[in-house]
């Protein structure tokens, strides 16, 4: 049922998402037989097809309006601005749009200044996120200049080659623009300058992030042919991802004690398993010998959600011997919310005794209840238990990930389950699922087109009843709902 490479015939993608052009079509046809704006459907087909968005990094050192600004470019306040230690957030990536282009904000604004020095601090928070990233906007506080940290940074994006963005923050006034033309001099590009705080500049800088960004981000995962798939084994520290790793590779890859204030870059480490090549993006090196008391939780968010994004599968390791933490939650959410597909391994099942076991079961049903469609491998990284039923966890959830269902078998499905299972009378009136299409895969993205609001506990019961009918297991499933305006309203 991977149907997911809809081309034309010629080689090339179409142009409405998965729908290949009859689909297209005959779908736009049963639209407008319905009543609906055709110019609204094809948004909603568009927004609902694309693939995964560009990411945008935001980096600079502390105190230079990284996280004021992210919060002008997603338009709400939701980053955390206190640049202090000890400022820890549950995420680090949001959703932006401008200019009617969507893309994802990496925030690196979270600091722990004093355990290594500012700037070994600085390069750990900017490799992370520029590693991620497709372009990169550069903060500096043009009312300081550039200082030997910001020149530091400087040396690292141009390491990574990817596009820059120069923002000269802080330049509230005409006053101000003479600052910002002196950091030239960092010799990546044009300054911006920018107040952060009251959003003077902001849209020129946004223009230039476009041009930065690219149009659809490269799918660099399982797009080349014979390519092999990208696993992220992500996890709070200390769960076994290092150990797991070596013992999938059968031998020692991962290096576990690195000298303190040393970089390194991220290795993916091409493995053979189960008879076939996989590539695993590592998230287990964090500079073991740094023990930060609150800022271990932001690096390794900052890590997890790198490797998360460039992955298809992320292999979420719990360790299955202490409760379900709420970072444990954290990290199947933010895969989640990354749309990849999942499997959820319990390490060091082989300490477990009857008790522990009866008590994870529980804990499994109740605080990783929104991930129940995952494929789950019980295994122990310390002696290679059940480490062969780990590649078809992974093939079960890709083929989840990338299933499609054609339009006219969903709304077929969709008019069986209208009928038995109608959406409760809400105000004297019942709204209803006319029809759908499946817009996209990996994970599937649903548009369904109603005559009504429809409420979020009939939204799930629809997602439950396409993974009882179709699958989709080891994949999250997006759906997202259009109701027609009022007939009359647009004459």
């Amino acid at each position: 049922m991977n149907d997911q490479n809809h081309s034309d015939g010629a080689g090339h993608e179409p142009e409405h998402g998965a729908l290949g052009d009859a689909e297209f079509a005959e779908f736009m046809e049963l639209a407008g037989e319905e009543g609906f704006d055709l110019e609204d459907v094809e948004g909603a087909l568009d927004e609902a097809g694309h693939g995964p968005l560009p990411v945008l990094a935001v980096v600079g050192r502390p105190n230079v309006g990284k996280s004021t600004l992210v919060n002008r470019i997603i338009g709400r306040r939701e980053a955390v601005v206190e640049d202090k230690p000890g400022v820890t957030r549950d995420r680090v990536t949001y959703e932006a749009e401008w200019a009617g282009r969507r893309f994802k904000v990496v925030d690196t604004g979270g600091w722990e200044q004093d355990v290594l020095g500012i700037d070994a601090s600085v390069a750990a928070q900017a490799e992370f996120a520029i590693e991620a990233a497709d372009a990169v906007v550069f903060v500096v506080d043009a009312t300081v200049g550039v200082t030997d940290t910001d020149e530091a940074v400087v040396r690292l994006l141009r390491k990574a080659n990817k596009p820059v963005v120069l923002c000269a923050n802080k330049v509230d006034g005409p006053s101000g623009e003479a600052d910002a033309t002196a950091l030239w001099s960092l010799g990546i590009g044009e300054p911006h300058p920018v107040s952060s705080l009251h959003g003077r500049g902001t849209g020129d800088m946004l223009d230039a992030v476009l041009e930065a960004l690219p149009e659809a981000p490269a799918q660099t995962f399982g797009t080349a042919v014979g390519g092999p798939r990208r696993i992220a084994l992500i996890g709070r520290p200390n769960v076994g991802k290092s150990s797991l790793l070596n013992k999938v590779a059968n031998e020692d890859r991962v290096v576990v004690n690195e000298l303190a204030g040393t970089t390194r870059d991220p290795v993916d480490e091409i493995i053979e398993l189960g008879g076939i090549t996989w590539k695993f993006v590592d998230t287990a090196g964090i500079r073991k010998r740094v023990h930060l008391q609150q800022g271990a939780d932001y690096y390794a968010s900052l890590r997890t959600a790198a490797a998360v994004e460039k992955a298809e599968v992320a292999v979420i390791l719990v360790d299955a011997s202490e409760p379900i933490s709420i970072q444990d939650q954290r990290i199947v959410t933010m895969a989640v919310e990354a749309g990849r597909a999942i499997v959820l391994a319990y390490n060091k099942w082989d300490t477990l005794d009857e008790e522990r076991r009866y008590y994870l079961e529980r804990e499994i049903e109740t605080e990783l209840a929104q991930v129940a469609w995952a494929p789950r491998v019980n295994v122990s990284a310390r002696t290679g238990r059940h480490m062969e039923k780990l590649v078809p966890a992974i093939e079960t959830a890709l083929e989840g990930w990338e299933t499609r269902v054609p339009t006219g078998r969903l709304n077929a499905f969709l008019g069986e389950l209208v009928a038995s299972h109608p959406h409760p009378i809400r105000g004297g009136k019942q709204p209803r699922i006319l029809f759908g299409t499946q817009a996209g895969t990996r994970p599937p993205r649903f548009v369904l087109f109603a005559s009504g609001f429809i409420e979020h506990g009939y939204r799930r019961y629809v997602e439950r009843r396409l993974r009882e009918e179709f699958g989709f297991e080891g994949t999250p499933i997006h759906i997202s709902v259009r109701v027609r305006e009022k007939r009359g309203r647009k004459k």
